[in-house]
């Protein structure tokens, strides 16, 4: 069984099983199975195993080949920036779209003197 220093894509643990799907294109059967090994051993996470699966059958058919490219040489990917805008940045924070209700007393929504 190989030691998460040894596997063949870095920071595998951590990469979503989309970006997975692409970076074992690169790598031969061999460093596949190294790779499934590692899984069933650790996590055993069924999507994870079902996509090692899948390419490990199909290098063996010969219905594919190991792509260009180390996987090693990839960049590790990071989870991208909550949506939403940034409480502390005032440039990116939600502005209140409700109408102001005239005529009909304190039902007037909260707005500072600046009408934000």
């Amino acid at each position: 069984m190989a030691h998460r220093a040894q596997l063949p894509i870095p920071d595998y643990d951590h990469l979503p099983v989309e970006s997975l799907a692409h970076r074992i294109r690169m790598l031969p059967a061999d460093e596949l199975r190294r790779l499934l090994d590692y899984e069933r051993a650790h996590a055993d996470r069924l999507p994870v195993v079902q996509v090692l699966m899948k390419r490990l059958e199909a290098l063996e058919a010969g219905e594919a080949a190991p792509s260009d490219g180390d996987p090693r040489e990839v960049q590790v990917e990071h989870p991208p920036p909550p949506s939403g805008g940034s409480p502390g940045n005032p440039a990116q924070a939600q502005v209140n779209n409700q109408p102001l209700r005239h005529g009909v007393y304190q039902q007037t929504p909260n707005r500072d003197i600046r009408g934000r």
